[in-house]
């Protein structure tokens, strides 16, 4: 779900869940820029990078994205549970302790409302986007430029932005992390204040 909010705030997101190559870089631009963002794993990111994790839940909100990324409206509903709970656990133990409950990120976008009943369920809300910056596309059909172009034109109050922590396959770019200051200049100067989802949902 997109906040909603009529106020002029905005929400970064991050999703974890191929490679942490866009972390040191993501979260020093947060802390440069005294800027928040909400992150959210598979649990699959988080046995593979406990430490990445554990130092981002320490300071930011962070959320459950599955443990292995499927479809979730192509399997079945045990499949489904097991996602989820595989993926907090997962999550829990890497954070040293930190619950991602309520917040939940449909793998691919793909989402019924089948599917978010079991979500909501397993006491999840789960939260979508307003902004798809493509930068885990990389090079070969985007550019920092592009990102930069395509938050400008599509911002909107109450949006939210969603961003990949890992770096593409093929080129290793890593253009959301690279984009990170100048957008968050660029949304400031717009007058956006950026927000976590909690703080969204609350305002």
């Amino acid at each position: 779900m997109p906040t909603g909010s009529g106020k002029k705030i905005i929400a970064l997101t991050f999703d974890g869940g191929a490679s942490d190559a866009g972390d040191k870089k993501i979260l020093q631009v947060l802390k440069d820029k005294n800027a928040t963002a909400t992150f959210f794993f598979t649990g699959k990111f988080a046995e593979m990078y406990p430490d990445t994790v554990r130092t981002i839940a320490a300071t930011y909100p962070i959320g459950n994205h599955s443990y292995d990324h499927p479809y979730f409206t192509k399997i079945s509903d045990a499949a489904a549970n097991q996602e989820l709970d595989k993926g907090e656990a997962a999550i829990v133990k890497a954070s040293g302790g930190v619950s991602p409950v309520p917040f939940f990120r449909f793998p691919f976008g793909d989402v019924n409302a089948h599917a978010i009943g079991l979500v909501n369920r397993k006491c999840y809300v789960p939260f979508r986007w307003t902004i798809d910056t493509l930068g885990w596309a990389g090079t070969s059909s985007n550019s920092v430029t592009k990102i930069l172009a395509l938050v400008n034109a599509k911002a909107t109050p109450g949006g939210v932005i969603l961003m990949h922590q890992g770096d593409n396959p093929d080129d290793h770019s890593t253009l959301d992390a690279d984009a990170l200051a100048a957008m968050i200049d660029n949304l400031r100067a717009k007058g956006y204040a950026l927000v976590t989802l909690e703080e969204a949902l609350r305002r």
